[in-house]
């Protein structure tokens, strides 16, 4: 139902899937990809993804965190569901950035799969739930 509402209200943002995205950050010979975690940074402080840079969705220029970034750079932004993410990555579209997607189901959705979250270096097992309300739609054991 979320993943609907978020590809209803953000039609131009393009989607990417968890395991696309692990498959690209693990493959070698793929182009690096720019990834964004645009949680607020208690969240980020928590758990992310590694090699994401933190850029809030609300932040008023986000290319002062982007510097010597090409448009056509591959970016992939998520948060805890999809909503700030999408807000952010459709943004970055109208900045003339063409190669931005969503993370579709974002951090939760990662997790949920028992997909890797770092803490700074640590390997780590939790993420922040945002609150109670979009927190049920992560399993208990990632809370």
């Amino acid at each position: 139902e979320v993943i609907s509402d978020i590809r209803n209200r953000y039609p131009d943002v393009k989607q990417i899937q968890t395991a696309e995205l692990q498959s690209w950050l693990t493959s070698p010979d793929k182009e690096p990809v720019i990834l964004i975690d645009a949680r607020h940074r208690k969240e980020f402080s928590v758990s992310h993804i590694s090699g994401a840079k933190h850029i809030p969705h609300n932040s008023k220029n986000p290319l002062n965190h982007l510097t010597d970034i090409k448009p056509d750079s591959p970016i992939v932004v998520y948060c805890s569901v999809g909503y700030r993410s999408s807000i952010l990555a459709e943004k970055l579209q109208n900045m003339g950035f063409t190669k931005v997607y969503n993370l579709e189901g974002s951090i939760f959705k990662w997790a949920n799969e028992g997909r890797p979250l770092v803490q700074g270096q640590a390997t780590v097992h939790k993420v922040h739930p945002y609150n109670a309300s979009w927190g049920s739609l992560l399993e208990k054991k990632y809370r």
